[in-house]
């Protein structure tokens, strides 16, 4: 059974805009999961109907087999935890502890089990040293891992990620991919909306592409990325790897540059 399931599913704001269009996709256990698309795609949309803020206007959206009509926002996002691309938008204590520990209050656990998820995740964000801070006083790059911590703490079976990678350095990518790699192996699933392509590359293992408010394509990262018509249709660049594959006449061997540059030397 999927995580999370969306079955045709549209949605229209108040008003009458039509956002997303007859989508259909799934979420599995253990996988990453990046939908990509240009503005306006619907890919916002897409992951708010996944985590209860929206409620389907036609379709059905399913978590763990439950349709979510039939459960509140709250109950919902228990489950798919979201983390806003503005950090901004979720902050709202006065120390970076309190803002990761404000999700577990609300789950009611003993003292023990509230501090070790504290604990793991400032950890595993990168934000151990930095909990008695107002999280307002730190640079946007951590104050989005502070958002991060504060929806890893609920252990969320699905961690979805708006824009995850904007205004990060290397380190702060890094430390994403560590956090993509970790709660993948732990048997959760990872969604990011994104326009870095070569993030996706590198780190996940579905695409999704969206345009015109419904879903282009879906399928590995490799075969998306190396499907020209798709991603032109989509109006998106191709990673730089895929790019120089073409180049070199080596568009098969994948999205690693290890097996690209090994392969390469192969030709002698």
């Amino acid at each position: 059974m999927s995580l999370v399931e969306l079955a045709d599913v549209s949605y229209t704001y108040p008003g009458g805009v039509l956002a997303v269009d007859g989508v259909s996709l799934r979420v599995d256990a253990g996988e990453s999961l990046a939908i990509i698309g240009q503005n306006g795609a619907g890919k916002t949309t897409t992951v708010k109907l996944m985590n209860g803020l929206l409620k389907p206007s036609s379709g059905r959206v399913l978590i763990g087999g439950e349709d979510t009509a039939r459960r509140t926002a709250a109950q919902v996002a228990r489950r798919v935890g979201y983390v806003f691309q503005n950090p901004d938008d979720q902050i709202f204590n006065t120390t970076v502890a309190k803002e990761i520990s404000y999700g577990l209050k609300r789950l009611r656990l003993d003292a023990g089990e509230s501090e070790r998820r504290l604990d793991e995740a400032a950890a595993l964000t990168g934000l151990g040293d930095r909990l008695e801070e107002n999280p307002h006083d730190l640079p946007l790059s951590v104050r989005k891992f502070v958002t991060i911590a504060a929806v890893l703490a609920v252990d969320c079976e699905v961690l979805v990620l708006d824009e995850p990678t904007a205004g990060q350095d290397q380190a702060g990518l890094d430390r994403i991919a560590e956090i993509v790699e970790v709660m993948t192996g732990r048997g959760r699933a990872v969604v990011t909306i994104t326009h870095d392509m070569e993030f996706v590359a590198r780190h996940f293992a579905r695409v999704v592409v969206m345009a015109e408010r419904r879903v282009v394509t879906q399928g590995r990262a490799e075969e998306i990325f190396t499907d020209s018509a798709a991603m032109a249709t989509a109006r998106l660049a191709r990673p730089a790897i895929v790019e120089l594959a073409d180049r070199l006449g080596l568009a098969d061997v994948g999205l690693s540059l290890d097996a690209l540059a090994d392969a390469w030397r192969s030709r002698g």
